[in-house]
């Protein structure tokens, strides 16, 4: 396993491999979610690429650049076990140099949930995501659908710019209690880290619900509204019931849906999703192959 940190010696190292190259774009600290995403690459493609990077585009000011988690050795060492042929880990500099100035805009999917939450988010991440593919050139990425807005506005941006990157969604992985695995989860006291299981047992709710046969949207927000508000711990960013295309808030589900929420446990902030569908119905939130 190679470790690269400038793009020159990255893109050269890049033209010797033969055959075909999965990506996964991490920004460290990683977890079992992340490894997952590494095997069904390795699984795929002849080599695998992984990126780490904390990207500070995507953060606003107010938010936890600073004191995102990082730990390079415990990750090299992780990616080298999973036989990682390449890593990509740049620093700021080399990835936003003097006078860069020039930023992907996704659109209007980029809007709603987390982009009215976290104003500019997306476009750090489409921009970010963008000269990762520039780099590494990869025919397959990789990401987690833990961050199913994420994964829309990266495939939106993939095919408005014509870019020749298959974009795999793989499923969220989650701890034995339903906490989705997440680099944050480590910011979370013990009080904390069982009081963050109110997600999944809010997204249970909503998905009980709906099997039952509720249908409208109001009625299933407000059965995940309940279980977060009986949590003395949590409070919501946003709670919502949303079309899988272009996540407008549904009145009714006639087919399927993305129920996601943002909920802060202390300081902490946490998201997580899950698909509402029809029997016979089934589909990643636009991951489909």
């Amino acid at each position: 396993m190679r470790v690269i940190a400038t793009i020159e010696e990255f893109r050269a190292a890049r033209a010797a491999l033969h055959g075909t190259v999965g990506l996964v774009p991490t920004m460290g600290y990683l977890h079992e979610g992340h490894l997952s995403l590494v095997r069904r690459a390795r699984a795929e493609n002849d080599n695998v690429i992984t990126t780490i990077f904390v990207n500070p585009t995507q953060f606003s000011p107010a938010e936890d650049l600073a004191r995102y988690p990082r730990d390079l050795p415990r990750d090299l060492a992780l990616l080298e076990a999973e036989k990682v042929d390449l890593v990509f880990a740049p620093d700021v500099a080399e990835m936003y140099p003097p006078g860069f100035g020039t930023f992907v805009d996704a659109g209007p999917i980029t809007a709603p949930l987390e982009g009215a939450a976290r104003p500019g988010h997306f476009r750090g991440v489409a921009t970010v995501v963008c000269k990762l593919f520039n780099i590494t050139t990869p025919h397959r990425a990789y990401f987690g659908q833990k961050d199913a807005q994420q994964t829309l506005v990266i495939r939106r941006m993939t095919l408005d710019l014509n870019l020749p990157v298959e974009i795999v969604v793989c499923p969220i992985v989650r701890e034995p209690d339903g906490l989705a695995m997440s680099s944050r989860n480590v910011y979370l006291n013990p009080e904390e880290r069982r009081a963050a299981t109110v997600l999944f047992r809010a997204l249970q709710a909503a998905q009980d619900r709906f099997r039952a046969g509720e249908r409208n949207g109001d009625a299933l927000r407000a059965a995940m509204r309940a279980v977060i508000d009986a949590e003395p711990l949590a409070r919501a960013d946003y709670v919502s019931v949303a079309d899988l295309d272009d996540l407008h808030e549904l009145e009714e589900v006639t087919s399927r849906a993305l129920a996601s929420l943002a909920v802060r446990i202390g300081t902490t902030r946490l998201i997580d999703n899950c698909l509402l569908e029809v029997r016979g119905e089934r589909r990643e939130a636009r991951g489909e192959r």
